[in-house]
């Protein structure tokens, strides 16, 4: 338990569940777009007609009639070939990854990892007392002679966790050579690749790419996927697919964790995808974010100080800023909440700490008018925060 300490995130949206602030700090989807109202008549009808099931143990594997959806949307979305049999529900795809620290880390086992990464891994793999070696990472993913290097040097590692579409939190999308690059280097030195596909659905400039997973010829790729995303976060369903051999452990691990995920949540997701054309739900999902990232960036390109960098995410929910190095994203924190605007600092997405001029924000979560007004007041704390001393900046 000394290992472990309070996410940076849950603290900051303590704050921003007050409705005065403009919060770019959760990964939030838009709470318009969450199909409450269509969901309200199927759960009725669902314990009507099916409630002794839905109110009943299920099997650790998950209820076959959702395993069924998640394998057709394996097939649909990835281009990837699993049976029902070769998937596991669980509790959010951030169970997923409790459960892979579970099956592969011991105390000083490492896990090699892009810088950034994503808070929730760090999270659930330090719980098991590995270590983290963070690979060096551009813009197309993470660099394979580096990964190699590593790989080929130190001692430990465990698994390889990555991230490659519009990753949480830099938004970045890899390059189809550097997802094969990864799969083959797993192969080659037998190490386990956890990848985390939690936004490849939200893809809003050219086409989706291929997972990692589909250039896997060693089995050694564990593929974990997500609800929250596409769905509603609140439903708390993820899977996870892999070759049996290991995702039995996973299963094991699992019946020690909560028995099962929740039969009621499983079957109403399952009837939703049924009852509705799913790829029209997930292209009204990506025209709502894809106009809020376009309003996010627009803002920024008028009023960012020119010294300020950012991506440009094809997807996702999130973009990466980045200051000059002499500026701390905590303190200018400080301020933009005295401008009721939040952010998550970026220091928190790297395992080894440090980058203090780094930052994340997220678009999904606010309307375009409140993303406007937002990004006009961190312009102006980023502008103060860069004028010399004894010098007045201008308010953009």
């Amino acid at each position: 338990m000394q290992n472990l300490r309070a996410s940076d995130i849950r603290e900051i949206l303590k704050i921003t569940q007050r409705p005065d602030i403009i919060s770019f700090a959760g990964g939030l989807p838009a709470s318009e777009v969450l199909p409450a109202r269509e969901m309200a008549p199927m759960a009725r009808d669902l314990l009507n007609s099916d409630g002794i099931r839905a109110l009943q143990y299920a099997p650790t594997e998950g209820l076959l009639d959702l395993r069924e959806v998640i394998s057709a949307q394996l097939r649909r979305s990835f281009s990837i070939e699993r049976t029902p049999d070769d998937v596991l529900v669980v509790g959010g795809s951030q169970q997923g990854l409790d459960l892979a620290g579970k099956v592969f880390l011991d105390e000083g086992d490492v896990v090699l990892c892009e810088s950034p990464t994503y808070l929730g891994a760090i999270s659930a793999f330090r719980a098991y007392q590995a270590e983290f070696a963070e690979v060096l990472t551009d813009e197309e993913g993470m660099v394979p002679s580096d990964l190699e290097d590593r790989l080929r040097t130190m001692d430990r590692v465990k698994i390889i966790y990555v991230v490659p579409d519009f990753q949480n939190p830099s938004g970045r999308r890899w390059s189809v050579e550097r997802r094969r690059a990864v799969a083959d280097l797993a192969a080659r030195f037998g190490v386990p690749v956890i990848e985390d596909a939690p936004y490849a659905n939200l893809c809003y400039d050219g086409e989706p790419l291929p997972p990692v997973a589909s250039f896997d010829r060693a089995g050694l790729v564990i593929l974990l996927g997500t609800f929250s995303k596409i769905l509603a976060p609140g439903l708390r369903i993820g899977w996870v697919t892999a070759e049996k051999r290991l995702l039995q452990p996973f299963v094991l691990a699992k019946q020690g964790a909560d028995l099962q995920t929740s039969s009621l949540t499983q079957l109403l997701a399952a009837r939703f995808f049924a009852d509705h054309d799913v790829d029209a739900h997930i292209a009204r999902l990506c025209e709502v974010y894809h106009a809020r990232r376009d309003a996010m960036l627009r803002a920024m390109d008028e009023f960012f100080p020119e010294e300020i960098s950012f991506t440009r995410p094809a997807g996702g929910l999130f973009l990466w800023v980045e200051l000059p190095e002499d500026m701390d994203a905590r303190r200018l924190l400080e301020q933009s909440l005295e401008e009721k605007v939040a952010f998550v600092p970026g220091e928190c997405f790297y395992p080894g700490g440090g980058h203090l001029n780094t930052l994340r924000l997220n678009f999904s979560a606010m309307p375009e008018d409140l993303i406007t007004e937002g990004i006009r007041r961190l312009g102006r704390v980023f502008s103060e925060a860069l004028a010399p001393v004894g010098v007045g900046a201008s308010t953009p």
